[in-house]
């Protein structure tokens, strides 16, 4: 039997069928392109339906329109993502929003959305995902794999105006670690908590490289090569992890 942590010759990630979410800019577009390019078959999920199948022709994804606010359509994308790929052993929850601003000016209900989007989305996800992960399982020696996209600042906030991003991400950061304990030992859950990324969700955010170790912030790319690292076999010991990818913002 092949060591699960030994990689394999070849692309890491020939033969996976993985699924991400937001995966039609930023993060998620990046990391479809390198899992690709890994050898991969890719699924995007994707609520604007013109940068999807922009980046479905780029990636040469499969591109599946869906919300991950709601759960109906999530699920749907789910079966036609699995029946197209012919089943689903990992996934990549990259979706998200962004509200900033002090909290007199933040209210409730924009406080609301940022949860639903973020942290409900991501729990959402992760259970129309289970049933096709558990399937898939026995077909990855290192185990299924669900990573989330998390933040920095959900493990130390540093800052003023970002009160209900940062709590949204917190949670991911508690949610993974649950369904690690969950999901375990079959499918490995982590997430990656990026720093300041360039990508159109963060367009016209104010630029403060000063408070990072490396000076500057990152470039999509930076943050799908550890996402690579978590859905492959090298990290085949890990699982409930928040592994930082900011530039030592937190030093954590």
């Amino acid at each position: 039997m092949t060591d699960a942590a030994e990689p394999a010759t070849g692309p890491r990630l020939a033969g996976r069928r993985i699924v991400i979410t937001g995966g039609a800019s930023g993060i998620g577009r990046a990391t479809a392109a390198l899992f690709a390019r890994e050898g991969a078959r890719v699924a995007l999920l994707d609520r604007d339906a013109a940068a999807l199948a922009a980046a479905g022709a780029e990636t040469g994804a499969g591109a599946h329109r869906a919300d991950i606010a709601d759960p109906a359509s999530v699920e749907a994308a789910f079966a036609a993502a699995a029946a197209a790929m012919g089943g689903i052993d990992g996934v990549v929850n990259a979706a998200g929003i962004l509200v900033t601003g002090p909290v007199e000016q933040v209210d409730a209900d924009a406080f609301r959305r940022v949860v639903e989007v973020n942290l409900t989305g991501t729990y959402v996800v992760a259970r129309a995902a289970l049933p096709y992960l558990r399937a898939g399982a026995a077909s990855v020696p290192s185990g299924a794999t669900l990573v989330n996209i998390a933040s920095g600042v959900g493990l130390l906030p540093t800052g003023p105006n970002g009160a209900a991003y940062a709590a949204s991400k917190g949670g991911v950061v508690t949610l993974t670690k649950a369904l690690a304990m969950e999901f375990a030992p079959a499918i490995r859950v982590n997430s990656v908590c990026p720093g300041a990324v360039e990508t159109p969700m963060t367009d016209g955010a104010p630029r403060h490289p000063e408070v990072y170790a490396l000076r500057r912030w990152a470039v999509p790319s930076e943050i799908a090569a550890g996402i690579l690292f978590l859905t492959g076999p090298e990290s085949s010991f890990m699982t409930g992890i928040a592994l930082p990818i900011d530039g030592g913002r937190t030093f954590h």
